[in-house]
């Protein structure tokens, strides 16, 4: 069984109007369209996030993809869509490689 936990919060009345017409337009209800907003900005958050820990030389980009939830390649991807500079050196790529070779012998690529 799913663990759950009620979440309320108070929104600006245009937010409530933004969400009403997703609702009609989706044909779902409040708690499902809520859900599926939250879960979008989560993951954004994440991807940011980890790009910029990245960014910063604190992870590599192995372990920012992990963390976030994308592959390495969808990782990449959005660095280089957001300009983040590469931080790479010889360590960052030798533990990338090993990551990808681990993920290729799991037969697991994502």
């Amino acid at each position: 069984m799913k663990k759950e936990q009620m979440v309320g919060s108070r929104l600006p009345e245009e937010m409530v109007r933004d969400l009403e017409t997703i609702e009609r337009l989706e044909q779902s209800d409040r708690a499902t369209t809520v859900r599926k907003l939250l879960a979008k900005a989560i993951a954004s958050w994440k991807l940011d996030y980890f790009a910029r820990q990245y960014g910063d030389g604190k992870v590599s980009t192995a372990r920012a993809a992990r963390e976030a939830g994308v592959t390495v390649w969808e990782m990449m991807e959005y660095l280089r869509l957001k300009k983040i500079t590469s931080q790479y050196d010889m360590a960052a790529l030798d533990h990338d490689l090993a990551q990808l070779e681990g993920e290729v012998s799991k037969g697991t690529t994502s």
